[in-house]
């Protein structure tokens, strides 16, 4: 059992911060997965755990004890890179006992102990083969085995399917799940793939200019965005965001009302509807959107079509089924107001969470 608690994180180079008061819980056996976009902060929170950097100020513990001042080797967690970081030199054997090798623990034990997390990885046959001789998601498969063979309280993966094909990064996403179903060993994952995030997490931490913007499952995270960025950066393809003009209590969409909260007294704020949930419009009663086709792209079973509307560009999903609108052609969208959301232009917060 082991629960890591992060308090009042925070990490600054060169006078700059790059995480700010980061407050998070790792719970016994969970699989986290860490996103946002590119300097966001969320590798540096990876190597802040591994002990490989240290923070500026705030604490991590380990089951109730402060483990922030402890070297990497001290904190029995098992960092696994997206370049794999194995020795050329030395066989899938070697590679996978080196850091038992490094700790001083008894030789005794190496055969075992490699065997166990070779059969359960399916490297068996490779295990006198060099890495050069690997394809990339064995050499995977062999950095995920020298993290396994040290019993770890914790693994922290950096992006490890980032350098992988897209098919083989399925295949090794699928392996990694079946491994942690197998392990039960607390993960704390970091990568920019939605579709990782979405299908692998447990719970999602969204960080965004070195903040922790919202942590939950991607159900609620996918339901019930915080703000205005975790709304935009959850989900594929990102909601349309469309600014709207507000007055007498109601923001006003192409000549449509609103109701806005009871205390909103801005003169703008932002409405989001997510492309899965406009549909062309067949007539009766409800919101609608019109406008023009300006592209369309044929992803396989559904187009993904973007239309140009008074109140500016949105994106819906439809079935790759009967015709489809010609670029140029009219078209008006209709969507329920119960998928649609509100978010304040000052505070990018969402208005409607609680419904």
């Amino acid at each position: 059992m082991s629960v890591i608690a992060i308090e009042g994180l925070g990490k600054q180079f060169g006078g700059a911060d790059v995480l700010r008061d980061i407050e998070l819980e790792i719970r016994d056996g969970e699989f986290l997965v860490l996103v946002g976009p590119s300097g966001c902060g969320k590798s540096t929170l990876l190597r802040l755990l591994a002990g490989l950097e240290r923070a500026s100020s705030g604490r991590i513990l380990l089951d109730g004890v402060d483990i922030s001042q402890r070297a990497p080797r001290e904190r029995n967690f098992s960092l696994i890179f997206q370049n794999y970081a194995l020795f050329p030199h030395l066989s899938v054997r070697d590679n996978i006992s080196f850091g038992m090798k490094m700790r001083g623990e008894p030789k005794a034990d190496f055969p075992r102990r490699v065997a166990k997390v070779a059969d359960l990885l399916q490297l068996r046959p490779l295990l006198d083969r060099k890495p050069a001789q690997l394809s990339g998601g064995q050499r995977q498969r062999v950095a995920m085995a020298r993290a396994i063979v040290r019993e770890p309280a914790l693994f922290l993966m950096d992006e490890p399917l980032s350098n992988l094909d897209a098919k083989l990064r399925g295949e090794v996403r699928d392996g990694i799940m079946a491994l942690h179903h197998t392990l039960k060993t607390s993960t704390v994952y970091v990568t920019h793939d939605q579709i990782e995030a979405m299908t692998m997490a447990d719970r999602i931490a969204v960080l965004n200019g070195g903040r922790l913007q919202q942590t939950g499952t991607p159900e609620a995270l996918y339901r019930q965005p915080a703000n205005l960025f975790v709304a935009g950066f959850i989900g594929t393809p990102a909601m349309n965001i469309l600014r709207l003009p507000c007055h007498d209590q109601q923001a006003w969409l192409m000549a449509q009302s609103i109701a806005l909260p009871p205390d909103y007294g801005e003169d703008a704020v932002f409405f989001g509807i997510r492309p899965e949930h406009l549909s062309e419009h067949r007539g009766g009663s409800g919101p609608v959107l019109q406008g023009r086709v300006l592209r369309r792209e044929l992803h396989g079973a559904e187009y993904l079509i973007t239309l140009d509307t008074p109140a500016g560009r949105v994106q819906y999903r439809r079935e790759n089924r009967g015709a489809v609108a010609a670029v140029g052609q009219a078209l008006t969208l209709g969507f329920s107001s119960r998928d649609s959301y509100l978010f304040s232009v000052s505070s990018q917060l969402n208005l409607l969470l609680e419904r």
